[in-house]
């Protein structure tokens, strides 16, 4: 089921960077940067950052393995620092300093710690994160080196930016969701909501190497794209 779901919010994601790359190039003008497709942008983060909470409450239901998740850690880690450098080599000005993949590392480590936690004490702590940048913002977080953490009145410039308070309290959220239909042995209710089939499984196939479509799709599109600016 999360890798089915997976594979829709990476699918979104590739149609996202596809109507960017289109106006940064100067196929089209006025849709990437309109309020609905940002709107559709965060929408793709919010999913991701969900089903990350979703997974790791589902792990929980087996013993815990250091070793892959640590591995799984280091790829995600790994592949934010290559966005961070690749982007800051292309876009200096709007590089990627905090995206969705460093969001997704933060909050699969701290999200490991509420595994088997109660699930209210994930959604309270969830919607603590969400209100929490709400309630106070400080100019002394208006550096890179600190927006991250999301309290900053006047965010940095960035391609993507995916600061911790408050989109980890998604993660949180979703973690105590599925947390309820665990403790109620209904968690396979969530296989219905997926498609059957090969459609599922062509799903479930792209969420399974997520990870991987995120990191070259971006490089595919536009080693295409720009080309075809330059010369139509």
């Amino acid at each position: 089921m999360v890798d089915a779901w997976r594979g829709l919010a990476i699918a979104g994601v590739v149609l996202f960077h596809f109507v960017w790359d289109l106006e940064f190039t100067g196929f089209i003008s006025g849709v990437a940067y309109h309020p609905l497709w940002l709107g559709f942008g965060r929408v793709l983060a919010g999913s991701f950052m969900m089903l990350v909470g979703i997974s790791l409450a589902l792990s929980s239901r087996s013993p815990f393995r250091p070793s892959a998740y640590l591995r799984r850690l280091a790829k995600i880690g790994v592949a934010a620092a290559a966005i961070t450098l690749v982007t800051w080599y292309a876009f200096p000005a709007t590089f990627i300093y905090f995206g969705i993949l460093h969001a997704i590392a933060v909050a699969t480590l701290v999200g490991t710690l509420f595994q088997r936690t109660p699930w209210w004490l994930s959604l309270a702590f969830g919607l603590a994160m969400l209100a929490a940048p709400s309630l106070w913002q400080s100019e002394l977080f208006d550096t890179r080196w600190l927006a991250w953490i999301g309290f900053a009145q006047s965010v940095p410039p960035s391609n993507d930016f995916v600061p911790i308070f408050p989109w980890v309290g998604i993660t949180f959220i979703g973690m105590s969701g599925a947390k309820v239909l665990v403790d109620k042995g209904k968690e396979y209710a969530l296989d219905r909501l997926v498609p059957v089939g090969r459609p599922g499984n062509a799903l479930a196939c792209m969420g399974r190497h997520s990870l991987t479509i995120y990191l070259l799709h971006q490089p595919i599109m536009l080693g295409i794209i720009i080309p075809l600016a330059r010369y139509l």
